[in-house]
């Protein structure tokens, strides 16, 4: 990659590349984040012996994204951690129409299950309310748990109102996510017989449901609602379906510690919501709730990378970058990046209402047209949540707590995180 003019590290080891550096370093982003302090915002390293650029500055990620937007960046790095090998063009078309499809379903899946996220929330928020203000809440185990609930009823229909469904489920799912953001990337998956037995054991569990869910969904036709059901109709083969809310984690945290943040939050839902519950067609108007949540996702660098195929040989700056070099957008980089953040440490949902941090933001793939369609889900939960939470609940930061950071695919808390509440009436 020096040849091409991309500055960066060579490999340690022949077979692995960098992925020893990776490792010492703790994860993928943090390695990320001394790459770029060391070699600027274009810089090069190892995947084994594959040859990798990242890209740690918005305008750089602006000269490559608009040649190569159409595919589809989440998924070209989980490809790329499997061994993934570039297709033809014909991907690119495959990956737009299941983009649209996936769109139109998630649409669906939301206004035709509405009334039942909002239960869901509603009932999670009538649990906190019963709670003495001395008693510390578990934001991660209680939250994902709604999110997991949210995900499996929308998506695959009421096979998971048992709750044993739910947490058969929710197991195997953190049982494959964990190694597909950790086991994969260092290698140590394939050293250990015994975590590969345990993941394939999971993959296999969870593959038999979703074909159970698909079969079923299809013989019921267009009586039922869920997720997978539109999939079906749209005549596509029974995919993955999947989905971790760790914004509403990050979201209620950082309201917990900005007291200031939280009211002004809370004096625009009662002024949009009164006291009816929030709806699908009120959410848009929720401005200040939806900049809450882009700066959730911006400080909490929730997904802290991303990665597209060079398809053709491309150029960014003066670096060239040759064709079937896989490249990293390193998002967690950008995100904190102080000539594109004013205070980048600090959480101040105003900085959304400035139109150029928007489109920044939008370049990056959180919002906008390049958004993929399953965030939509994400930040509807989100604002379902904060819009019941807030209005009938102070949020209030245990003292003493640290809390820090696990970066695998999607940045999570290391620990639980934990908030008390007290009734707002």
């Amino acid at each position: 990659l020096s040849a091409s003019g991309v500055p960066g590290l060579n490999p340690t080891e022949e077979k692995d590349g960098n992925l020893p550096d990776i490792v010492n370093k703790g994860s993928l982003h943090e390695f990320l984040v001394g790459l770029h302090d060391e070699f600027g915002s274009v810089a090069s390293f190892w995947f084994g012996r594959r040859p990798v650029v990242s890209l740690g500055a918005v305008d750089r990620l602006r000269q490559h994204i608009n040649p190569n937007w159409t595919t589809d960046s989440f998924e070209t790095m989980l490809k790329s951690l499997l061994g993934y090998q570039s297709g033809s063009g014909a991907g690119v078309t495959e990956s737009m129409i299941r983009k649209k499809v996936y769109e139109g379903a998630i649409n669906k899946t939301l206004e035709n299950n509405f009334p039942l996220l909002l239960q869901l929330v509603e009932e999670l928020v009538d649990k906190w309310a019963s709670y003495p203000k001395s008693q510390h809440t578990p934001l991660c185990a209680h939250l994902l748990g709604l999110a997991m609930k949210a995900v499996t009823q929308l998506a695959m229909g009421s096979r998971f109102r048992d709750d044993a469904e739910v947490i058969r489920f929710r197991k195997n799912h953190e049982a494959i996510w964990s190694e597909i953001g950790k086991g994969y990337l260092d290698g140590s998956l394939e050293k250990s017989s015994s975590r590969k037995t345990h993941y394939e054991s999971a993959l296999a569990e969870m593959e038999s449901v979703l074909k159970s869910v698909a079969k079923q969904s299809s013989g019921q036709g267009s009586s039922q609602s869920s997720f997978v059901n539109y999939l079906l109709q749209a005549n596509l083969t029974e995919r993955q379906v999947t989905s971790s809310q760790h914004m509403c984690i990050w979201a209620v945290h950082f309201l917990s510690v900005s007291e200031a943040v939280q009211e002004r939050l809370y004096h625009e839902l009662v002024e949009v919501l009164g006291e009816e519950p929030v709806t699908l067609e009120k959410i848009p108007q929720l401005r200040y709730c939806q900049q809450v949540l882009n700066e959730t996702v911006r400080t909490a660098k929730l997904t802290p990378m991303a990665a597209r195929l060079q398809e053709v040989e491309g150029k960014v700056d003066q670096h060239v970058i040759p064709k079937e070099t896989l490249v990293i957008y390193a998002l967690g980089v950008v995100l904190q990046d102080a000539d594109t953040w004013s205070l980048p440490y600090r959480f101040n949902p105003d900085r959304f209402a400035d139109e150029s941090v928007m489109k920044s933001f939008s370049l990056l793939g959180f919002s906008g047209s390049q958004a993929c369609p399953e965030l939509r889900f994400a930040y509807t939960v989100a604002a379902v949540l904060l819009s019941t939470l807030v209005r009938r609940l102070r949020l209030h930061r245990v003292d003493g707590q640290v809390v820090e950071a696990r970066y695998e695919l999607v940045t999570t808390p290391k620990d639980d995180t934990w908030i008390t509440v007290s009734k707002r009436n």
